[in-house]
């Protein structure tokens, strides 16, 4: 029998327990010790979001990179007018431009995305060597002087500084992760790197006398960027997703 001046016996056990520091059974938080279930993961993230920001954060930093040496290409092109610059800078750009579906890959950790990513480095890879070989071929029949040598060789300066940056970013990235395409992108862009030099080598043949040296110069370049794409897509064909 309880009096109205007394606590209850099962309040006052409560109390103590609660102030002792006695866990207590919530059904909505169970703590079972051999399995630790939980609806929950404590602040560990899932290794698949953990791999997908490290590839996007790669893909964006190349990206950026190589899309600044593109512009800057191209406004000392249109001092030149050299063909040798023209195609590196416009496989920049495609290089620059393959950095969109391999970061639609990563956002979506899609292994599938980013094997097609990979086959649209590719293709755009071939279609740059393609422009450039017109372009080639277009100036083997209608040769032009070129102007401002010492734009142009340090066009060819920059096109290899921003390749080789982004090529280091793409292929430490590719073998941290185990992304072929991130692979295959960054020794595509490292391979750039030397194209680029031949723009330089351009500028001083050129500057030596030998105007014609621009558009052989320019057609080396288109049938390095043709190896470029056999060697991709092996890379990509060859890839086992880790």
């Amino acid at each position: 029998m309880t009096h109205h001046g007394q606590p209850a016996l099962g309040s006052d056990a409560s109390a103590r327990a609660h102030a002792d520091g006695a866990p207590r059974d919530d059904p909505g938080h169970r703590h079972d010790d051999g399995d630790h279930d939980h609806g929950h993961a404590h602040g560990l993230v899932d290794r698949g979001v953990l791999r997908s920001r490290a590839g996007l954060r790669a893909v964006s930093l190349s990206l950026a990179i190589l899309t600044a040496t593109a512009l800057v290409q191209t406004v000392i092109y249109a001092r030149t007018l050299s063909v040798a610059l023209l195609a590196d800078l416009i496989h920049n750009f495609g290089d620059a431009a393959t950095a969109i579906p391999l970061g639609l890959a990563f956002f979506f950790r899609s292994v599938r995305g980013e094997r097609l990513a990979g086959l649209a480095v590719v293709l755009a890879i071939f279609a740059s060597a393609c422009v450039a070989l017109v372009q080639t071929i277009e100036r083997f029949i209608d040769p032009r002087e070129l102007s401002h040598l010492w734009w142009l060789a340090a066009a060819g300066i920059i096109g290899f500084l921003g390749n080789e940056i982004a090529a280091r970013i793409r292929t430490r990235a590719g073998e941290r992760l185990n992304s072929a395409a991130l692979i295959a992108d960054g020794n595509h862009a490292r391979v750039d790197g030397f194209v680029s030099l031949g723009v330089l080598l351009s500028a001083a043949v050129v500057g030596l006398g030998l105007p014609v040296a621009d558009p052989i110069i320019g057609l080396a370049i288109t049938l390095v960027i043709l190896h470029i794409t056999w060697q991709s897509w092996r890379t990509i064909r060859a890839w086992v997703p880790g």
